[in-house]
């Protein structure tokens, strides 16, 4: 048997208050208590469980501004290091970091103004206001789709 195959095995056995299912994708759900994993095909696939496993065991359930939820992926990726040690897996830092680099583009896209191009700063949950001209928009959640701004009224 694989590897990263006994590690879902040993996992569920070590986690039983966490379902793990197959799926589409790697993700936690704070919902449902499951973490879905995507193929099993590759070395990230370990990785990958391990990192979504660390929300669920960090208890990341929600946020209300977008720089938590780069905190908590990083906060994720430091657990998922540990995991991986006691679990016998290596986590390359350049993975951590390539996958923490589309958070940030992800945070850059979202704070960077609509009228201006300068960066702003989240005011309430979805809505940025420009730091240079005090523009304000309004973003949606766009972590898993594409990104939309949309000026608010001056």
């Amino acid at each position: 048997m694989p590897p990263i195959v006994l590690l879902v095995a040993k996992l569920k056995k070590d986690f039983p208050a966490i379902q793990f299912k197959a799926g589409d994708d790697f993700l936690w759900s704070p919902s449902e208590r499951t973490l879905y994993y995507g193929p099993l095909d590759n070395s990230d696939s370990a990785a990958l469980i391990l990192h979504e496993l660390s929300h669920g065991l960090l208890g990341h359930n929600d946020y209300r501004h977008d720089i938590t939820l780069v905190n908590m992926e990083r906060s994720a990726w430091n657990r998922a290091l540990e995991l991986g040690s006691e679990y016998g897996f290596t986590i390359s830092e350049q993975m951590i970091e390539d996958h923490l680099d589309t958070y940030r583009d992800w945070l850059h896209a979202r704070s960077t103004c609509t009228n201006c191009a300068a960066n702003g700063h989240q005011i309430r949950q979805f809505t940025y206001q420009c730091l240079a001209c005090n523009h304000k928009w309004r973003v949606n959640e766009a972590r898993i789709c594409e990104l939309r701004r949309y000026d608010l009224a001056k």
